[in-house]
Order: structure tokens, then sequence, then C-alpha cells
């Protein structure tokens, strides 16, 4: 139920978003979600990917510096307090979250989780009957 997530550092220059997606678009690589982050040097680009492999090969070639990370995907039912629920049972288990972002369709909403601890995340979330969405599920959302 891990995920691989991209990150990317990019300068605080206008455009550096837009070469991103067009080099991966191009590449016929698929953004399942994304955010980003700055700072008034450069900004963190993190997304989730269609082919991790191929993406980071062609980043690369082009000279982004790009890391890999594992995250969790939670599925969430789109409705008021179903998130809170979810975070009671990761934090009443002393899980810190580094960060999260989220994307929401209709009746469902998925949250990109990013634990200090993973593989108890991971278990925690399952024994508490929480869905965790695949990689796999994620790219064909």
């Amino acid at each position: 139920m891990l995920i691989k997530q991209l990150s990317i550092f990019l300068e605080n220059k206008k455009g550096r978003f837009t070469e991103v997606a067009k080099l991966l678009g191009e590449a016929g690589i698929n953004m399942s979600a994304f955010t980003v982050s700055e700072s008034s040097d450069f900004g963190i680009l993190r997304l989730i990917v269609s082919d991790t492999d191929k993406a980071i090969r062609v980043l690369r070639e082009k000279l982004y510096a790009v890391s890999i990370t594992e995250v969790v995907c939670l599925y969430c039912p789109n409705q008021p307090g179903a998130l809170g629920k979810a975070m009671d049972i990761i934090t009443e288990a002393g899980i810190f979250i580094e960060y999260m972002y989220a994307f929401a369709q209709g009746d469902s909403a998925h949250v990109i989780i990013r634990p200090d601890d993973i593989s108890k995340c991971v278990e925690v979330l399952q024994s508490n009957k929480l869905k965790l969405i695949a990689a796999d599920d994620l790219y064909k959302l």
C-alpha cells in the first residue's frame, strides 16, 4: 500500500512548474496528484505519477534534482468529520505527520500522508479498517 512520490526541487522562477508539466506530458507520464511548497529561493514539487522510473529518468536528463519518498494514500468519505476520525487514530498511535495533501472527487477524498513511521501508520490504519489506496488504483482515478 505504499506509493512512491517524487520530490523535485525548483527555483522560484516563472515557468519552472510549466517546464516540468510539459516534460512529463511529452513523455506520456500522467500526474495523479501534486502539491507545491515554497520558500523565498526554491520550491518543492511533490507529485505522484503514472510511471515513477520514467519520470525520474526524464527529469534527471534535464538536470532536475529529484528524490523519491514513500507515502500512504488514505481513502476518506468526502464528508464532514471523516478526516478528523482518521487523524484521531493516527494521533492516538503516536504517529507524527510530516506533511499531507488531499484531493476530492464527488463522494470520496484521497489523502496523501507522509508519516514519520510509515509501516506503523499503514498497520494502524488497516487494523482500524480504514481503506488505503494502492498506487495502481490511484493512477486510475
